[in-house]
């Protein structure tokens, strides 16, 4: 049986701190649905009420476009090990640019400050309902270990040839959105 909760409980916020992976939900009432799986342990706890997500280049912006034009975000996690059980945190979502200074606070508060090439933003949730759900049929898998693909690209490309894809692939969503990136 589903839960809801108001706020993020200690237990809830100790299961998203154990998660390798979770999934990114938005739209606009015009748009595709974008669902995306994010890694990286790029998710952190910020409140009872906010999460952020340090967001990495990739071959969209969807996430940044719908926010943009409607707010709307949700953030899935599974249990995949353990007792099972699936989370979602629903809200608003709004996207701290890199180089401003709510970046920079949040890059320092959630993540030490440590920015690997390639980010791109950070992604904060205004969490306004928790949810929760039995898992039941979510498969078990091992966790081995991240990915090293996206970050050697990033490494690979270097500041000028991550802002160069920005310009090419970062600033409009597949429906025509604007994502915000100048």
């Amino acid at each position: 049986m589903a839960k809801q909760f108001p706020s993020l409980t200690p237990e809830l916020k100790d299961f998203i701190g154990r998660q390798h992976i979770f999934f990114t939900a938005s739209a606009t009432a015009d748009s595709r649905i974008n669902l995306s799986p994010k890694g990286l342990d790029a998710l952190r706890v910020t409140g009872d009420n906010e999460v952020v997500y340090l967001d990495h280049t990739g071959s969209g912006n969807e996430a940044a476009a719908h926010l943009k034009a409607d707010g709307r975000l949700t953030i899935m996690l599974c249990a995949f090990a353990g007792p099972p059980m699936i989370l979602r945190l629903y809200g608003r979502g709004r996207i701290a640019r890199k180089g401003t200074d709510e970046y920079r606070r949040h890059l320092a508060s959630a993540f030490a400050g440590n920015e690997p090439t390639g980010a791109r933003q950070i992604v904060i949730l205004d969490i306004d309902l928790v949810q929760t759900s039995c898992g039941y049929g979510v498969p078990l898998h091992d966790y081995k270990a991240e990915r090293p693909s996206l970050t050697n690209w990033a490494d690979a490309q270097g500041e000028q040839g991550i802002a160069d894809y920005w310009q090419k692939k970062n600033r409009v969503s597949i429906d025509g959105l604007p994502t915000g990136v100048e």
